[in-house]
């Protein structure tokens, strides 16, 4: 019998990559990425609004194209057996929410009008801060069984609040536009040629789209005191179905097939955010939380249906088979890590980072006098506050790029134990972790101070690719190639044998930090107002203890 595979397909902030998969044993035999050409690093920008992120949708199928062409030219060369009649299906991963208006027929409203709000809005879009304002405060009013499945708070970075923002400053655009769809719903549409029509995944749906089965989209009356146009975006999304990543959008159309070399009629997985499959493609079960980690990060928890889940503050969301079937998923994040790394790096030109990790490795916990917020593009979780912003305590002339570096990493670490401790403290036990992203392959310094700062053991994703095994994953379900998403994972995931456990001296330095960034944590960012008054004086008895020690 001959070997079947399945592709994975990863569209990230700045490119998109295509990864075949041998579905005996997980093996990755091809791989294919593409740049996305339009913009800065595939980003549309405005330089009157640092707020604002678009792409351009044409760079995702110019990419899935070249990459799955890549990939396949790939696998032959590296397995002379192999030919694309053995792909059996192909999934989907994006960012999101990055939602965009399209016409009746399901094309770009870009491929027609130049205006920015005719693109995809980005997850990174910040533009509609006071939009989920407003939704925020409604909901609490009169929908608060929605807002308490998203912590609590609705984020500037989400569907309803993008539409509205767009209904306000880009009317024109909005008249034009029969729907509006998330790029992990349009990709598998336009693969599938299922563009008017649509499957749309439960994933962008209930993390983002304040949908639940119990209750499905927003209801007129809540989205009429918003503004009047929501409705009718709203009725479009109420005729189509809404599913898991286990069940398929449609199959690859003749076209389509002819374009890529592959078997026209294989099908296409409903699609789902980068992290959520990323935690699939990382072996994610009850217990694990899978920590994606790039230019932001999200943290992803799942809990079987059967057992009752607390709606927990915070957290961007608690949505039904967003991950896995019969399983809820808990996502929670952070806005700014690999991105916060990159603005010191390329923005302030501190310097490369190999070098500064290298100078970095060489400071002990403390050693420095520094302390961080990691709020340079905001706060994700679980404040879920877009417009705060970082800060850096306790610099002198004296102060070194590579000590600035290292405090950055730590202040990450520092919001992902906020996040931890929010989860735990709702009785989700947190048993073990995996991280997976290019951080985690690359930077071993890095992946300690996580550790020491957690306090607790971190297990490296083995494949490179997590987001786009995930998706790969996916097809091998919906091809019925596996029963399920379980079955498939125990043949195709896994770890690396290194691990990264807590080193108990620079635990215990960094339990003493970790107090004072929850004090800043508090002072700036909730309504606490914890004294700070004795915070960097108790900075500098660290920086000298460390230094004795």
């Amino acid at each position: 019998m001959s070997e079947q595979y399945t592709i994975g397909l990863d569209f990230g902030t700045s490119s998109v990559r295509a990864l075949i998969v041998r579905l005996s044993d997980g093996a990755e035999i091809g791989t294919g990425i593409f740049d996305y050409p339009h913009g800065e690093a595939g980003v549309l920008l405005d330089s009157s609004d640092p707020h604002l992120a678009r792409q351009h949708p044409q760079d995702y199928l110019v990419g899935a194209e070249k990459t799955i062409l890549a990939a396949l030219e790939e696998a032959k060369h590296n397995d002379a057996t192999f030919s694309s009649e053995m792909v059996l299906g192909i999934g989907v991963d994006t960012t999101g929410s990055s939602p965009m208006p399209v016409d009746a027929q399901g094309r770009a409203l870009c491929e027609s009008e130049s205006d920015l709000a005719a693109f995809v809005w980005l997850w990174k879009d910040h533009t509609s801060t006071a939009e989920a304002a407003e939704i925020t405060a409604l909901a609490h009013k009169i929908r608060p069984h929605y807002i308490a499945k998203y912590g609590g708070v609705y984020s500037s970075e989400w569907y309803w609040a993008k539409l509205l923002h767009a209904l306000r400053v880009a009317p024109m655009v909005m008249a034009k536009a029969a729907d509006w769809v998330e790029i992990q719903d349009w990709i598998p549409a336009q693969l599938s040629g299922k563009t008017t029509s649509l499957t749309r995944g439960i994933c962008a749906a209930g993390h983002k789209g304040l949908y639940h089965p119990s209750w499905g989209f927003p209801d007129d009356e809540f989205l009429e005191q918003l503004h009047p146009e929501l409705k009718r975006f709203a009725a479009k999304l109420r005729t189509e179905k809404v599913a898991h990543a286990g069940t398929a959008a449609g199959h690859l159309t003749p076209e389509w097939a002819e374009k890529l070399g592959l078997q026209a009629g294989i099908p296409i997985a409903v699609g789902a955010f980068d992290a959520h499959l990323g935690a699939v493609g990382a072996g994610i079960t009850t217990g694990t939380l899978v920590k994606a980690i790039g230019t932001s990060t999200c943290d992803i928890m799942v809990a079987p249906l059967e057992k009752s889940l607390p709606d927990i503050p915070g957290l961007c969301g608690i949505t039904p088979e967003a991950v896995i079937p019969n399983h809820y998923s808990l996502e929670a994040g952070q806005s700014a890590v690999g991105d916060l790394l990159a603005w010191w790096t390329d923005w302030v030109k501190a310097g490369d980072h190999t070098e500064l990790t290298r100078a970095a490795s060489l400071l002990k916990a403390g050693e420095s006098g520094l302390l961080a917020l990691d709020w340079n593009n905001g706060n994700r979780t679980i404040l879920v506050n877009q417009n705060l912003s970082g800060l850096i305590l306790g610099q002198n002339l004296y102060t070194r790029p590579e000590e600035i570096y290292r405090a950055l990493i730590e202040a990450t670490a520092f919001g992902a134990r906020v996040i931890i401790e929010r989860i735990e403290e709702y009785g989700v036990p947190i048993e073990r972790i995996v991280a997976c992203g290019g951080i985690a392959e690359k930077n071993s310094l890095f992946m300690q101070i996580y550790a020491d700062v957690l306090g607790k053991p971190i297990f490296v994703s083995r494949s490179a690719q997590t987001c786009a095994l995930g998706s790969a994953v996916a097809a091998a379900v919906v091809c019925g190639a596996y029963p399920s998403f379980e079955a498939a994972q125990a043949v195709m995931t896994g770890v690396k044998e290194t691990a990264y456990h807590p080193n108990p001296d620079s635990s215990k330095v960094y339990e003493r930090l970790f107090v004072l960034y929850k004090t800043l944590h508090d002072a700036f960012g909730t309504d606490k107002n914890p004294p700070v008054s004795t915070v960097m004086q108790e900075l500098l008895e660290i920086r000298e203890d460390s230094r004795r020690g």
